[in-house]
This record gives structure tokens, C-alpha cells and sequence, in this order.
């Protein structure tokens, strides 16, 4: 377990500017990852394993995408005992995002509003620094898996975005798990019009083809989720049910942050611009999750994400629908210790 109980770090994180204090916290881990620091914040990896898209996940709790933007914390965040990590979202060129600040907290709403808009060192420096993680070497039976999540750059008009993607998909194939493409960010202009029927057959028709194409080039075939948002009806969740079946997608992630309010008005920073992320998103996420569950069927992966605060929401994932879920915001709120509760409180499911 940590050595360092995250109740006594926290107040002096929440004290800061949210930016500030995660750009503080990712260089400490970046700094003692495969150190003895890491012990401050290191926890067991919960044997729970399960077997979708092919591959063998070492327990069902994982990190979502947006927080280590860059990856340059793969090792420090798979030492907290995700089974799963998943970095990003990349795009082809470096981008500075949105205009700070950017990042707010909603504490008496255990939430967050972003509007980052895919801040990050652009494709080369990400992959730089993904060849330079360790994780791969360590002897385990069921090693961590880290998926690599992909985006298109701002100033990229959307009727080209199916261009970055593929750059992205192309760069990011050798050296993923499983690879992501997130359409769903509300902090790209236009990004969640992907979302829509005839732009998101166009777009996972180009993907599918490409990654054909990889996986003969590189003999081994990475299996394409596609990330969504919370803020869909129900019948444009069967819509994209029908596109990622009918493009051989391997699995979808839901959800992204919800651009609604509804759960924090009045509260201070409720009316900043961006996605609100943490315990308001729960079960709109978990509305979507059963909803995707009804158009899949059973045995299509869904990695359930949004709201994950506490052991008892995770669990409400899988019973929602989800085969294995992420954690962001909860990471924020409870600390490192939020995993492990996580994963323990699922495989008790049975």
C-alpha cells in the first residue's frame, strides 16, 4: 500500500489552481516512477482477470484518458494497481488547447469542468515517451494493458478530420494495446458532430480499412474502441451501436464528460464552458452504458466510464452493463486507494 495516505496531500492540492496542482502532481510521478518514490503512492494489483477483444485484462479497474495527457506516467499510474491505463488523447501536431484558465472543481459536487481542448507535445514527443515505459518488463502472468487514445488537432477543419486520426492510428498502432478514437471531447469545435450517422460511418469505414492494412503490416491485429459521449439520445445511441458493429470495432467507451448542468446549478464555476466530469455524470453514463448493452448485445466490450467516486459506483457499471471501467475524477477526489477498493469490490461481484 502508499506510504503516503492521500487525505494528507489533497487539502494542499485542492489549495492550488486545478491546472497547477495536476501539472505539479503528473511531474512527481513522471520524477519517481521506477524510483523508490514510487512507494509513496504504489498499491497490489488486484488478480481479477478478464478476456475481451482479445486481450487479457489483469483486473477490471483502469485509468481513463486525459489525464496523463503525454504519456509520461505510464509506469507511476500502472504502480497504483490499474489493470489497465490508457494515455492521450494525442493528436499529430503539438497543441497549446484552450485558453487558461481551463480547470475548475465543483468540491460539493465531488466534480470537475474542463476545456483542456487535447493540450499535449503533439505524436512524436507521446511516443517518445511510451517506448520509454517499463511496464512491459515486469514478470507477470497478466500483465498491465495501455491503450493509446487518439484525437484530431484544432485547427484541423472537421471535413479532414478522418486524416489526423488515421496519422494518429497510424503512429500510435505499434506501440498500443488497444487504441482509442475519442469523437467525443466537447472541447474540440465540431468534434461531437463525428458522433453523427453518416460522419461516423465515414470515419470508422477509413479506420477499418487502415487498420487492415497495420495489422498485416505489423502481423498482429490492435483492437479499435471508440469513445462517446454521455449526452445522446436513445436513438442515437442504437445508430452508433449499428456503425461500430457494422465496422468491426472491437469495444466503445462510455462516456466522455456531459456538456449539462442540470446536477450543479448554483454552484460556483457550474456555468464554466466544458465538460463536467465526476459524480453528476454517473448515471448518465450508466444510462448509456445499458442502452449500448441492449443494442450490442452480451458479448460486445464496453469499458464503462463517468463518475466512477467510490467502490459502489464502479460496481454499478458492471451492472449497468460495463465489462470493465476507468477511473478520472474519483482518482482526484479519493486518491490511489480508490483502485484498489474498485477492483476488490468488482471481483467480489463474482
Amino acid at each position: 500500500m502508499s506510504l503516503i495516505p492521500y487525505a494528507l496531500t489533497r487539502p494542499f492540492l485542492f489549495g492550488m489552481d486545478a491546472e497547477a496542482a495536476h501539472e505539479l502532481t503528473m511531474d512527481m510521478l513522471a520524477r519517481g516512477q521506477r524510483t523508490p518514490l514510487q512507494w509513496a503512492w504504489c498499491n497490489e494489483t488486484v488478480d481479477d482477470p478478464i478476456t475481451l477483444a482479445g486481450l487479457t485484462f489483469p483486473n477490471r479497474v483502469g485509468m481513463a484518458a486525459g489525464l496523463d495527457k503525454n504519456a509520461r506516467c505510464i509506469d507511476a499510474l500502472g504502480a497504483m494497481g490499474f489493470g489497465f491505463v490508457e494515455v492521450g488523447t494525442v493528436t499529430p501536431k503539438a497543441q497549446p488547447g484552450n485558453p487558461k484558465p481551463r480547470m475548475f472543481r465543483l468540491p460539493e459536487a465531488r466534480a470537475l469542468i474542463n476545456r483542456l481542448g487535447f493540450n499535449n507535445e503533439g505524436l512524436e514527443a507521446f511516443l517518445r515517451n511510451v517506448q520509454q515505459a517499463q511496464f512491459r518488463k515486469q514478470n507477470r502472468r497478466n500483465p498491465m494493458l495501455l491503450g493509446l487514445n487518439i484525437g484530431k488537432n484544432a485547427t484541423t477543419p472537421i471535413e479532414n478530420a478522418t486524416s489526423d486520426y488515421l496519422t494518429c492510428l497510424e503512429g500510435v498502432y505499434p506501440h498500443a494495446d488497444y487504441v482509442t478514437v475519442n469523437i467525443s471531447s466537447p472541447n474540440t469545435q465540431n468534434l461531437r458532430a463525428l458522433q453523427s450517422d453518416a460522419a461516423l460511418d465515414a470515419l470508422l469505414s477509413a479506420i477499418a480499412e487502415r487498420r487492415e492494412a497495420l495489422a498485416t503490416q505489423h502481423a498482429r491485429r490492435v483492437p479499435v474502441f471508440v469513445k462517446i459521449a454521455p449526452d445522446l439520445d436513445e436513438a442515437q445511441v442504437a445508430v452508433i451501436a449499428a456503425t461500430l458493429q457494422r465496422h468491426g470495432m472491437d469495444g466503445v467507451i462510455a462516456t466522455n464528460t456531459t456538456i449539462s448542468r442540470a446536477a450543479v446549478q448554483g454552484m460556483r464555476h457550474a456555468e464554466e464552458t466544458g465538460g463536467l466530469s465526476g459524480a453528476p455524470v454517473l448515471e448518465a453514463s450508466n444510462q448509456v452504458i445499458r442502452q449500448l448493452r441492449t443494442a450490442l448485445g452480451s458479448r460486445f466490450p464496453i469499458i464503462g466510464v463517468g463518475g466512477v467516486m467510490s467502490a459502489e459506483d464502479a460496481v454499478s457499471k458492471i451492472r449497468a452493463g460495463a465489462d470493465v471501467v476507468q477511473i478520472y475524477t474519483g482518482l482526484i477526489y479519493e486518491g490511489p486507494a480508490l483502485v484498489v477498493k474498485a477492483a476488490k469490490a468488482i471481483k467480489a461481484m463474482g
